[in-house]
Parts: C-alpha cells; sequence; structure tokens
C-alpha cells in the first residue's frame, strides 16, 4: 500500500482485568492459553501492521495482564482505567502510532486477513475514519476501527464528554468534524454474537477453538460455516443484546453480574433494581451525601426516593455522626471488654420511653423482631402469637404462612413460600388486619395468645379507639403487648410514634432511623418482661461493635436539636399536598398513603405499576432517584422539594395522556417494575 508509506500502522487492544460482566475475562484459558494470547496470536498474521501494543489501566489489578503481555514480546501501555480515549492517545503516542486499528480484548476471534482487507479499504476510500461497526454488519466480535492519530488527538483535546472519553471514538464519528467511511459485509450478520462479555459468551467462543483445535488461525468464514452446521454450540449466548455495554451503565452491569452469584442479587428486596426499573436502574452508588447520590458512573441523582430504605432522617453523611463514628474508628470498634456507649445509648432510650425499664441492641430489625418474641415467649412461657404488620422475615414470622400461603398477604407479599421454614411451628403465628379488633377479640378467645406484636401505624391511623382497645385487652388477658417501631420510630415523634396516641407497650424495637445509616437496632421492655431473656440464650458477637451506639447516641442528640421529627413530618405532608394538586390538575385520581415522612402515592388505574415505572424512567433521565414515594429526611429542603415537582408535573401530563389512550408501554424503555410489600390499612 504505497500510499502508507512511511506510515506507522499501530493496532491498539484494549483491555483490562476489572470487567464488570465478566471479570479477568481476558486471562481466562482456552484449551490452556489465556484468551488474549490467542487474541494477539491471532492479530498478529494481519500483514499490515507494524506494531501491536495492549492499552490496559494502571489499576493494580491489571499487573497480571501487563506481565503476560510483556512476556509475549508485546509492549504494554498502561494508562487511565475509565478514561479510555486518554489511554488510546498516550499509547499511540508513546509508539508514534500514525494510524491505529482499534481491537478490544472481548474479541478474540478478530480475522487478520479482514483487517488487512480493511486497511486497504481505509486507504482506498481516504477518510480519517473506517470500520465495520456503524452500522453493524459483521458478527459482533469481529468489530475493528481504523483512525489517524490525527483525528484521536483531536477528539482527545478537544471532547469533554465522559461517554466520548470511556468509549473512545464516538466523537470521531458523529462530531462532523472527520471524514468517515463504513465497511459492509453483503449478508447482514451482526444479529451474531462472537464477543466475550458474559460467561455464557465464554462458553461459545471455547467451544468454537476446542472444535478448530490446535489449528488457531480459522477465518472468521470458517466459524460462520460452523455456526449454520453446529448451530447448537452458538446457543448459549443467543440471549445477549448486541452492544448492551456500550448503553448498559456500570451498575447495571454490576446488577447483572450480581444476580448470578448472591441469591436474589442482593440482600434486600427494596434494593433490587427490578422494584424500581427493571435493566436500567443503576443499582450501586459510588458516594451519598446530604440528598444525593453518585452511581458508579459518576452520575448525580437526587434522591427522592426510599433514602437507603428510611436509615437515614439526617441525610446522608451527616458530618456530626460520621465524626462521631469515625472517632470511634480511631479508638477501636471492637475489644475483649464491652463499649460503654451502650450503657448511655440504653439510658437514653429509657430517658425517651419512662414506661420501659430494660433495652438489648442488635444490628437489624429482624433480629430486633425475633429478640423480642423470644423475650416474649420466655416471659409469658406462651408460644402462640397474633400480628399485624410486616416484622421480618425469621422463622417465628413466616410461619403463619405455614399451611396457607395467604395468611400474610395483607401483611407481606401475597403467594409467599415459607421454605425452608420448620412445619412444627405451624399454628404458632395468628395474622389479624389493622383497626380489626373484632378480629383480634375472636384469635385471642380461640387460641392461647400469649403475645401480641404490631406496627402501631404503616399507613393509616387508628380509628374507634383500636390501639386503647388492644391495649387494654392485652391487659386484661395477661398478654405480652409488642409495638413493632423499627419504620416508625422517630419519625413523627422524639421516639417510638406510640406516644402519639397516648398508648404505651410492653416492649417495643427501633431501627432504621437509630443510626442515621450506620447498624444499630434496639429492644426495649417493662423490666418484668425483659429480664426474661436471661432464662433464654440471646447472644451475638457483632451486637456488642462501638460503631452503632455511638452514631445512635450522636444521630438522637442532632434529632432532638434540630427537632428532626418535626421538620420530616411538615415536609412530608407538603410533599402529599403537591401530588394531589398535581393529580386535581390532571384528572388523576390518586390514593395517599404512609406516615407524612414516609409518604407515597397510587394512581386508581389498572396501570399503576406501568405509570410508577415511566415515573421513574423520566425523572432517572432528568437527575431523580424517584418513583411513588418519598423517604424524607432533614436534607429535602424547600429548594429541594421545589426543584423536584418542576420535573414531575409534565409527567403527570404524560400520564394523563395515557389514561386517554396513549400507550404507556409504547413510552418504557423495559420492563415494568416489580410489585412491593402491601400496604397496610
Amino acid at each position: 500500500m504505497g500510499e502508507l508509506m512511511g506510515k506507522k500502522v499501530v493496532a491498539i487492544v484494549q483491555a483490562r482485568m476489572g470487567s464488570t460482566r465478566l471479570p479477568n475475562k481476558v486471562l481466562k484459558s482456552i484449551e490452556h492459553k489465556p484468551m488474549m494470547e490467542l487474541l494477539l496470536s491471532r492479530l498478529s498474521k494481519a500483514k499490515e501492521i507494524e506494531q501491536i501494543i495492549v492499552a490496559t489501566s494502571t489499576n493494580e489489578n491489571n499487573n497480571s495482564l501487563a506481565k503476560l503481555i510483556e512476556s509475549l514480546g508485546y509492549f504494554c501501555f498502561r494508562g487511565s482505567e475509565t478514561d479510555v480515549l486518554s489511554r488510546y492517545f498516550g499509547a499511540a503516542e508513546a509508539v508514534s502510532a500514525d494510524v491505529i486499528i482499534r481491537i478490544t480484548g472481548d474479541c478474540p476471534l478478530v480475522d487478520p486477513e479482514l483487517v488487512d482487507l480493511m486497511l486497504k479499504r481505509f486507504v482506498t476510500e481516504d477518510v480519517d475514519y473506517y470500520s465495520n461497526i456503524s452500522p453493524p454488519s459483521f458478527p459482533d466480535g469481529l468489530d475493528i476501527e481504523i483512525f489517524k492519530f490525527s483525528a484521536l488527538k483531536t477528539a482527545f483535546h478537544e471532547t469533554k464528554e465522559s461517554f466520548d472519553h470511556e468509549h473512545v471514538t464516538p466523537y470521531i464519528r458523529n462530531s462532523g468534524k472527520f471524514r468517515t467511511a463504513s465497511f459492509k459485509n453483503e449478508e447482514d450478520l451482526s444479529s451474531l454474537r462472537w464477543t466475550v462479555d458474559e460467561e455464557e459468551d465464554f462458553e461459545v467462543i471455547s467451544a468454537v477453538f476446542k472444535h478448530f483445535w490446535p489449528h488457531i488461525f480459522f477465518s472468521w468464514k470458517d466459524v460462520l460455516d460452523l455456526s449454520r452446521s453446529s448451530p447448537n454450540l452458538f446457543l448459549p449466548n443467543k440471549k445477549f443484546i448486541r452492544n448492551e455495554g456500550a448503553v448498559m451503565g456500570t451498575g447495571q452491569k454490576l446488577w447483572n453480574r450480581a444476580k448470578k452469584i448472591i441469591p436474589g442479587g442482593n440482600m434486600l428486596l427494596s434494593k433490587r433494581a427490578e422494584m424500581f426499573l427493571p435493566d436500567l436502574w443503576p443499582a450501586y452508588y459510588s458516594k451519598a451525601k446530604g440528598c444525593k447520590v453518585w452511581d458508579l458512573d459518576g452520575n448525580e441523582y437526587v434522591d427522592m426516593s426510599i433514602m437507603g430504605v428510611g436509615t437515614n432522617i439526617l441525610g446522608y453523611g451527616h458530618p456530626e455522626v460520621d465524626e462521631a463514628v469515625k472517632k470511634t474508628i480511631d479508638l477501636g470498634n471492637m475489644s475483649t471488654l464491652n463499649c460503654p456507649e451502650e450503657v448511655y445509648l440504653a439510658e437514653k432510650l429509657i430517658e425517651l420511653h419512662p414506661w420501659a425499664d430494660m433495652v438489648r441492641f442488635a444490628r437489624s430489625g429482624g433480629e430486633a423482631n425475633a429478640i423480642a418474641i423470644r423475650i416474649a415467649r420466655a416471659a409469658t412461657g406462651k408460644d402462640k402469637i397474633a400480628v399485624c404488620g410486616y416484622h421480618g422475615w425469621h422463622d417465628w414470622y413466616l410461619s403463619a404462612n405455614l399451611g396457607d400461603g395467604e395468611n400474610l398477604a395483607g401483611h407481606l407479599l401475597p403467594g409467599l413460600d415459607p421454605k425452608g421454614v420448620p412445619k412444627n411451628l405451624q399454628g404458632t403465628v395468628f395474622p389479624f388486619n389493622y383497626n380489626n379488633f373484632s378480629e383480634l377479640e375472636a384469635l385471642v378467645a380461640k387460641h392461647d395468645i400469649g403475645v401480641i406484636k404490631m406496627e402501631v401505624i404503616r399507613n393509616k391511623g387508628p380509628e374507634d379507639n383500636f390501639l386503647h382497645k388492644v391495649r387494654r385487652l392485652a391487659t386484661d388477658k395477661n398478654i405480652v403487648l409488642i409495638f413493632d417501631e423499627c419504620t416508625s420510630g422517630f419519625r413523627q415523634t422524639n421516639g417510638g410514634i406510640h406516644k402519639l396516641y397516648g398508648v404505651e407497650p410492653d416492649m417495643a424495637m427501633f431501627g432504621k432511623a437509630l443510626g442515621n445509616g450506620y447498624a444499630i437496632t434496639a429492644t426495649i421492655g417493662k423490666r418484668e418482661i425483659m429480664e426474661a431473656a436471661q432464662s433464654t440464650f440471646i447472644s451475638s458477637t457483632f451486637w456488642t461493635e462501638r460503631i452503632g451506639p455511638s452514631a445512635a447516641l450522636k444521630t438522637l442528640e442532632v434529632m432532638e436539636k434540630i427537632q428532626a421529627w418535626d421538620l420530616i413530618t411538615k415536609t412530608g405532608l407538603d410533599i402529599r399536598k403537591r401530588w394531589q394538586t398535581l393529580a386535581d390538575k390532571y384528572s388523576l385520581p390518586i390514593e395517599h398513603w404512609g406516615l407524612p415522612a414516609l409518604t407515597g402515592f397510587s394512581f386508581a388505574s389498572s396501570k399503576n405499576l406501568a405509570y410508577k415505572t415511566l415515573i421513574t424512567q423520566e425523572m432517572l433521565a432528568k437527575g431523580y432517584l424517584a418513583s411513588n414515594s418519598i423517604y424524607v429526611c432533614t436534607q429535602h429542603t424547600p429548594a429541594v422539594v421545589n426543584d423536584y415537582f418542576e420535573s414531575l408535573e409534565p409527567l403527570f401530563k404524560t400520564i394523563q395522556e395515557c389514561e386517554n389512550g396513549r400507550d404507556v408501554m409504547s413510552i418504557l424503555q423495559g420492563p415494568i417494575c416489580h410489585g412491593g410489600f402491601k400496604r397496610l390499612n
């Protein structure tokens, strides 16, 4: 190619070990050879390439990759982990490249003859950029881009967009400043997937190499013939979408990876991506401060959603609470001796609830609920419990669904299968509905109930002196009354919300808001009941760590200083009022639910979940984590709320159009979100 005389043609292979979807894929072994070695061996057969280099990042995770590259005799350039454009520019500059051929490390079937053919076309077309990806017509995994160093240099210096820097060539392709051309295959084969991004991809590519082994220099057309003669080899990865990774955020990729190795994907149903925006939710965060959250790609969002599932009344990363925790870390979080903060915290909780005499601590709401039940059963000597509301995941609670999977349908999730719960627990837990006192009376009359456990309020308040009647019944029948305040505590009063109604339980639990994001829960109660804890065994190593109590003491101090419960209640009532104003303006009937500080609404429509998904999708694009509920924190200032409603209003108009005939599914970019916990009346 005379036109390239004196021009240095360099192939730069982009690779790193930290792939979100398939970690360490470039060094995964195929027939006892690292995948990267096979790629480089094949690429080295291209006649028109003067030098091949591998561009990886400076992250120490890539040390093993760099060591392999150098042992194979290739130059390894190391640059930015996330700014791949700068990495490419640095690599090309380091070897004085004039023309760059871009190959990615997930394309081990790269065809050297196709590379040479495209390089010749690049010259004859006399362009700055040439590829077979725009539009794609070759199998995914044969992607080749060729461009001049001058174009790369211009892109590097001119574009400030993070997407351009992450994906190298978008600015060259889309800015209109460069001459571009495409190489198309006669037959559109773009639906074929020969790249390696997922475990299933690796399975397919391994099968291809195994078929031809030990011959590794087969052509892409040989692979095409194989795909037609042995289609079963290519079935494992047919479900994946081409270039999905280019539009999928880092968090979405990591979520897909998590679901393969963590049952359910994470530890909490309420935080699963499918509960918000399947396929599109950022899923993971890199930083959180105030009422803002940053995802793994550095995108900033205002959290007008569940605020850590209600754990952060003071907002994320409150400086005083965090400083107290830092001091604890400096002093030591664990020891053979006990932390004094647990005594101070117990005294504070008893001060706020004079009816209580003793306290036990744990680190999660489910644990606190289980502790309370164990103590109450020990105190009464009775096994049977009447429950109202949601009280965690432990056997004692889910046993209500043994024999009838719908017993907890109004309290938790319909159809919940209590697999793994011992069947001999059947007949020990009996649900009753809030504000239905006669139902509770009937349970007490029929069964030897020793404990009544209930949420004081979740969505709607007591009617006809319901709580007072429950208290009187428990007293008359010598039943231990437990209020689960893990969610409601410190939302509307300085302590349990039962104080608002003038009804005192025998025991109560607090969680979520108690530590402003740090793990701490408390079970408080009357002495004659709590002392039963000594007649049974309730003990755990990490209930004795120091961070939780230290965070809780400072959180209580700050909340009391600023009257946090009044602030978030006022904000929540304002949000509820403004939701209703929008609903009235656009003739959309809605139903409100939740405490003012845990406020939410639902559209009175069969399309409610689709509308909820639409709100989440469109608000995400505007920089909000949002759906149809807000767990209010003190950082939700009037300015934040005003901006939120300015962004939200157009969506109510869109939903009105959908109620009048527009297809909401045509607007959604993915599946409808899953339904969550039942709302309790």
